[in-house]
């Protein structure tokens, strides 16, 4: 045996190791999701498991371990100079989600408006050989390296494309499904106007700066939800971009250590609220509680149509231990801007077992009865049953007099109808 010979020996022996390691390790990832959707309630069709199982995600992934690999976590693989994130291979336990939500079938024309070739290459294995994949992206280094991963990984008939999804792919061509992954803050023309009779439209949409995975299909000329789950994605770029606003809060070392954040168009007074967390803040407990293990993020959006100049509480992770703020988490919690007083939902507070209450916090010259407003809005989400919401999506002309009834939120492109259906 030559030495050419003896390292290309090692070389594919290596790469069986590889291969072997990694089949072990998207079976255990597998097992997580599973677990994770029962835990959840969501749809985990057979045609995906096998798909997530099948597909080498490591080969999508550049240069990551294989152990990262294949965690149930989104791997970054592209960033700005400000680091902020402008590609990823999204978690596998969204992906199979999202799958879900579509309800692909053999033979399905499939639209994926983001790319990276790990997603597609997903949809193409559920789809199967009668069906067909196009993934669309705004960034030509994003697009190479997707169309590169597939055609090693024997994907190369997924259609790649490099353009700004906001317009139309091609006229007249629909699909039974759209599939976008990545996050919008609007619903343009483009999509609706090529879903097929019958289709699908997955989309991560932005609401008052929170991220909803909405399964949207047509009803007259508007869009109506069958499903919807939290969720998050890196923003869209291109002609559908859409920045929100910041307000510091408190500053330490230069930083804003709390700010709010609004991404929607409600503006309040800055400088009325300068200084305001100095000032006492109040607490009112609700005595509405919940489980330590239930989710309660539709909560969340039930205050955004509730409350006016609804915002998004962000604090870094040393306002929160110096106790300044009371979140549960640093990055967005439901708040809301009465002229000179703010208040939000602080972390719940334990009870016995593993029982949790709600409360509101609230500081300015009215907390009292700002922290009060908060409270009540909580409590009349628990009187109507903790309900799930509904989005109807309408063109920007639609007449206020063609509107269903609910909480109208006008973006760019569309008027988005969020109600309340009784809690079953």
């Amino acid at each position: 045996m030559t030495t050419d010979d003896e390292a290309a020996f090692r070389d594919a022996m290596a790469t069986a190791d590889t291969e072997k390691q990694a089949a072990v390790l998207r079976d255990a990832m597998v097992e997580k999701i599973t677990a994770r959707h029962k835990t959840m309630g969501w749809v985990f069709p057979a045609a995906v498991e096998r798909a997530l199982r099948t597909v080498p995600r490591h080969l999508f992934t550049g240069d990551a371990d294989l152990q990262v690999a294949y965690e149930d976590n989104a791997i970054v693989t592209k960033r700005n100079e400000r680091g902020t994130s402008l590609s990823s291979v999204s978690a596998p336990w969204l992906q199979a989600m999202m799958l879900g939500q579509a309800d692909l079938k053999p033979g399905d024309r499939v639209l994926e408006v983001g790319s990276g070739g790990y997603n597609a290459a997903l949809i193409q294995k559920v789809v199967g050989p009668t069906g067909s994949v196009t993934t669309i992206d705004i960034d030509p280094e994003v697009t190479d390296r997707a169309q590169r991963f597939l055609a090693d990984t024997g994907y190369g008939d997924i259609e790649v494309i490099c353009a700004d999804a906001e317009f139309e792919v091609e006229p007249g061509r629909t699909f039974d499904a759209i599939i976008v992954t990545v996050g919008s803050w609007d619903v343009p023309p483009a999509w609706p106007a090529r879903l097929a009779e019958g289709g699908r439209l997955v989309v991560p949409l932005r609401t008052w700066g929170m991220t909803r995975s909405w399964v949207l299909e047509r009803q007259g000329d508007g869009l109506v939800s069958r499903d919807h789950q939290m969720c998050g994605f890196v923003a869209m770029q291109g002609a559908g971009a859409h920045q929100g606003t910041a307000t510091p809060l408190f500053n330490a070392g230069g930083a804003h250590a709390v700010g709010l954040w609004r991404d929607e168009q409600d503006t309040i007074d800055a400088e009325a609220l300068s200084g305001v967390l100095d000032q006492p803040r109040v607490e009112v407990w609700t005595g509405i509680t919940v489980e330590a293990a239930t989710r309660y993020s539709d909560q969340d959006l039930w205050l955004a149509t509730s409350l006016p100049a609804f915002s998004l509480m962000t604090a870094s992770q040393q306002a929160l231990d110096d106790g300044l703020v009371a979140l549960p988490w640093r990055y967005g919690t439901p708040a809301f801007v009465n002229g000179p007083n703010l208040a939000y939902r602080p972390k719940p507070r334990p009870l016995d077992g593993d029982v949790l209450e709600f409360g509101a916090f609230a500081h300015g010259p009215q907390a009292e009865q700002t922290a009060q407003r908060l409270a009540d809005a909580i409590a009349a989400w628990d009187a109507a049953g903790r309900p799930s919401p509904r989005l109807s999506v309408h063109p920007a002309d639609t007449p206020d007099a063609e509107l269903p009834d609910g909480h109208l939120l006008d973006k760019k492109h569309t008027r988005l109808v969020i109600s309340w259906p009784p809690a079953r």
